[in-house]
């Protein structure tokens, strides 16, 4: 089996989305633990040679930080931070999630400033190479101070508390531990800090929004051209000089893309008896294009982010440093949350404005794209989820990050609510690929009525495709199958 090793090079986002579809084994290098090892024998010998107060090492923590705490109990110290912290409730946080989180706190203690042992690392590696997956919860953090609650969730697990999945079973910590013959972990002075403070869980979201926002937007561009040659559209908004005078990068990637994928299509180039098209047509690429130029400005705030050194304090061996600071509050991100939440659900608005145009009953198409309206109807109830998904979308996309609330005696006075942020955005991603299954579904059963004539040969092909998973629909039958069948063509079938 591969190995990728952590050696604390600048980890590109392809490159980890790479290694998490890969399965490959993830281990630190020998430098990395070099710089590990480096940082916690600096902190060891400055507890032990210094009276200094020094923040969450041997203090209390939040509004506790000026409560000294003696040497015999700075480990008991740790672990009761991590105990005391695991408060999450609400549902069980997806496990795809959870091995994110875990790679990436590994990651972010690999660069030598967090002043963590090696075996507390090699540990959260052994639990992601293995699939050892502590529960975690949605609802407990603030997005400032880390993500406090969740990745004590995950902590929990390390040092034998809580309950994990392993072999997808869900079983106590403890019982694992037993079973696989390893020892808990007994953390030392700064550990359980290290663990919990830092945005890894804000990160492993918004690592996965990314990922899927970048496939998303080929997947609903594709989709809306063969929309566009089902209503009999026009092929000028996309020609490249009316574009390119906006200046705007993605509207005109967009119209290339379009003019791309619907070469050769006998619709798009017939005649056509129609002035212009509705905006949901004539302006996608002033809409997709804008939701791109967003994908790609959070693409680069998450990449920086799974970069970087986001727990508190900071330790600086070279430096003879420890800073006190607030790498952990999660603002960049929470406003990228926010900002990538809009810019999809606005591809998905668009998008049911395309599907309530097909089955309109208007340019020759019948009402409700079926063949026999009134009798049948069709698609019109398929439209009506849609029309609520994309409400939803609209109600999940009101910002968490203008949000805060005073916490921990007020020393946490300011919270970004990323968290909460990145949540929303996960349910939105889900829901448009139930908006594109629907538009699909709808796109294909119009594209039916125009026969003889054909669109591009890519997007023949895509009818093709889908056909093989969904059958026309020839009169009324029970369509939420159907529907759930276009879901899933969307995200495991289609071809970008």
């Amino acid at each position: 089996m591969s190995i990728y090793y952590i050696d604390n090079q600048w980890i590109s986002l392809n490159d980890f989305e790479n290694v998490i579809a890969s399965n490959c084994q993830v281990e630190l290098s020998e430098s990395a633990k070099e710089a590990i090892i480096k940082c916690r024998s600096y902190l060891d010998e400055k507890i032990a040679n210094s009276d200094q107060l020094i923040y969450g090492i041997n203090t209390g923590f939040g509004s506790l930080c000026n409560t000294a705490i003696s040497a015999s109990d700075l480990g008991k110290l740790q672990r009761n931070l991590v105990i005391s912290h695991a408060c999450g409730m609400g549902a069980e946080i997806p496990c795809e999630i959870i091995k994110r989180i875990l790679l990436l706190k590994a990651i972010g203690l690999a660069h030598g400033n967090s002043g963590v042992d090696v075996l507390t690392v090699e540990r959260l590696l052994f639990f992601y190479n293995n699939d050892i997956l502590p529960l975690v919860f949605e609802l407990g953090s603030l997005g400032a101070s880390g993500d406090l609650a969740p990745l004590a969730h995950i902590s929990l697990g390390l040092i034998g508390e809580g309950e994990v999945y392993y072999k997808g079973v869900k079983m106590p910590s403890k019982e694992l531990h037993h079973q696989l013959g390893i020892s808990p972990l007994v953390l030392q002075s700064k550990e359980g800090l290290a663990l919990l403070n830092g945005t890894q869980f804000m990160s492993a979201y918004a690592s996965y929004a990314v990922y899927h926002c970048s496939k998303m937007w080929l997947k609903f561009n594709k989709i809306a051209a063969l929309s566009l040659d089902a209503f009999d559209g026009r092929k000028e908004p996309f020609q490249s000089n009316v574009n390119e005078i906006r200046n705007q990068v993605g509207q005109i990637e967009v119209a290339a893309y379009f003019r791309l994928i619907l070469e050769g299509s006998e619709l798009l180039n017939r005649t056509k008896t129609h002035v212009q098209d509705p905006y949901s047509f004539r302006c996608i690429p002033q809409v997709h294009g804008a939701s791109k130029d967003v994908f790609d400005h959070c693409a680069k705030i998450v990449e920086r982010e799974i970069n970087a050194v986001t727990d508190n304090p900071t330790i600086f061996p070279d430096d003879d440093d420890v800073v006190s600071a607030g790498n952990f509050h999660g603002q960049p991100l929470a406003l990228s949350l926010d900002f990538l939440a809009i810019a999809l659900a606005e591809l998905g608005s668009i998008s049911e404005r395309r599907t309530y145009k097909l089955i309109g009953g208007s340019r020759g198409l019948p009402a409700f794209l079926t063949a026999n309206p009134g009798l049948n109807s069709g698609l019109m109830i398929v439209h009506y989820a849609c029309a609520s998904i994309v409400s939803q979308n609209k109600q999940l996309c009101t910002p968490a990050s203008v949000d805060s609330i005073d916490s921990s005696n007020g020393q946490e006075d300011h919270v970004s609510m990323g968290a909460n942020a990145a949540t929303k955005l996960f349910r939105i991603i889900d829901n448009c690929y139930s908006i594109m299954g629907i538009e699909l579904l709808n796109s294909v059963q119009a594209i039916e009525f125009r026969r003889p004539l054909v669109s591009s040969p890519v997007l023949e092909q895509l009818v093709s495709d889908f056909r093989d998973d969904v059958d026309r629909l020839e009169e009324d039958r029970a369509l939420f199958t159907d529907m759930q069948l276009a879901k899933n063509f969307v995200i495991n079938t289609m071809k970008l």
